[in-house]
């Protein structure tokens, strides 16, 4: 049986899905039926090149969650126009599961993992491995895992059954240091998560340190993992939340991971439900855009639609998206 066969014979790490992730998905799935078949309608995976570094943006499919979640201390009715004025339902907001892997001085780094097989009700989610596959990536060829985070949706892939046996022994884990404290004690005071989630992340976490804790290579406020690719820490979402900056032959890129969400452009201000400091998690998002719009360099986070490529313009006092143009 191949790991992709494995993942999707996997279930939850108790067999059985939490009741209020269950419910999310059912009520989500009998409102929003899309009657997609089986087979992708689209490709899940997007190649550019960021001078001589070979990205490959890899979809992990879509996570559907409450629209209160981006921004939940918002008006609800300023919330409500500002998804209607995108076309989006007034309650539910689909999230992309966006991860990358990339290529440089021979050296693969998969950078985030997906959410893997935990929850076998988000069945349009949880797809890292079997696409990973399909794009010719093999995981055992990895060198280098990048985790922007802990949350579970950054991590499930590597927790899938199977997937740690085919890794390197010798595979390096990058997290900011802080970011491994954190979930020693998490502190989910400030969050507003939809009931159950909190005890999912930290399952998740717990179980991941628990297994990778050899392979852990944290690192303090930057690390270059390989020539032209640099973690660097920025907290807000989480204590350790860290973006992953590519520079090479006079390109930029930055994989934001959670530190930008759609409505972040528009309403940086706006709290997302899973920011564990959302004063810190704002004032990191303006930052962050600040400086992309100034040097105009490429932008990729894990929840914009995929493929994700964009690129930031000042307008006015917030923000404004440009989609990349398509590299044929």
């Amino acid at each position: 049986m191949s790991l992709a066969e494995q993942q999707a014979k996997s279930t939850s790490l108790d067999n059985t899905p939490h009741p209020s992730v269950k419910h999310c998905t059912d009520t989500v799935n009998a409102r929003y039926t899309h009657g997609r078949p089986d087979h992708e309608l689209v490709p899940s995976r997007y190649v550019l090149k960021v001078g001589t570094i070979e990205v490959t943006v890899v979809s992990d499919g879509v996570l559907s969650l409450p629209g209160a979640m981006l921004g939940h201390n918002a008006d609800p009715a300023v919330r409500e126009a500002w998804l209607e004025d995108k076309f989006l339902p007034p309650d539910v907001l689909e999230w992309a599961l966006n991860v990358v892997v990339v290529r440089s001085g021979g050296r693969t780094i998969l950078v985030d993992a997906g959410i893997g097989a935990e929850f076998p009700d988000l069945k349009r989610a949880g797809q890292l491995v079997g696409r990973l596959d399909d794009a010719g990536i093999d995981l055992s060829s990895v060198t280098d895992v990048v985790l922007t985070h802990l949350h579970m949706d950054h991590i499930g892939g590597l927790l899938v059954d199977g997937v740690k046996e085919v890794l390197r022994p010798d595979l390096r884990i990058h997290v900011a240091a802080a970011e491994i404290k954190f979930w020693e004690a998490p502190d989910f005071s400030h969050v507003s998560m939809p009931p159950g989630f909190p005890d999912a992340l930290r399952v998740s976490a717990k179980r991941f340190l628990k297994e990778y804790r050899n392979q852990l290579r944290p690192f303090e406020d930057e690390h270059e993992v390989a020539p032209g690719v640099r973690v660097q820490r920025t907290g807000g979402h989480t204590p350790g939340h860290s973006v992953v900056r590519l520079a090479s032959g006079g390109d930029r890129l930055t994989f934001a991971g959670d530190a930008v969400f759609q409505v972040g452009f528009e309403h940086p201000d706006w709290y997302n439900g899973f920011e564990h400091d959302p004063e810190e998690a704002a004032r990191v998002r303006v930052s962050l855009l600040r400086e992309m719009a100034a040097n105009r360099e490429s932008l990729l986070a894990t929840h914009l639609s995929f493929p994700s490529v964009c690129h930031v313009a000042v307008d006015g006092d917030v923000f404004r998206w440009v989609p990349g143009p398509w590299e044929y």
